[in-house]
Parts: C-alpha cells; sequence; structure tokens
C-alpha cells in the first residue's frame, strides 16, 4: 500500500508538463464528489452509530 501511495505520489510530482486544458466544468464535478464524499461518510455513520456506540462503550467502560 505505502509503495502504491508512493508511486503515486512520484507520477505528479516528477511528471513532466502537461498541456491540458481545465474548464468550469471540471471543477464543479470535483466539488460534486467531495461533497457526495462528505455526504456519504455522514450517512455511513448515522446507519452504524448504534454499532460505533456500542463498540466504544465495550473498548472503553465506565468505572464506576
Amino acid at each position: 500500500m505505502i509503495l502504491f501511495l508512493f508511486l503515486s505520489f512520484s507520477v505528479f510530482v516528477f511528471s513532466k508538463e502537461a498541456y491540458a486544458y481545465l474548464d468550469a466544468g471540471t471543477g464543479s464535478y470535483v466539488i460534486q464528489v467531495v461533497i457526495a464524499f462528505i455526504f456519504g461518510g455522514l450517512l455511513s455513520v448515522k446507519i452504524f452509530w448504534n454499532r460505533i456506540k456500542g463498540f466504544l462503550t465495550n473498548l472503553f467502560p465506565r468505572k464506576d
């Protein structure tokens, strides 16, 4: 996994010049993907909240 991340990062850092055009639609698409990622994460937490709460309760029990 670390090798994959390193290789992916090096492609962006050590690449030559790219003659590409990014229009407004591309920026809009990137924003949509980021918003969808955030809302997807929030929905996952909402759906699995009872399991998360139960896991944390068992992990850190109260000391009475």
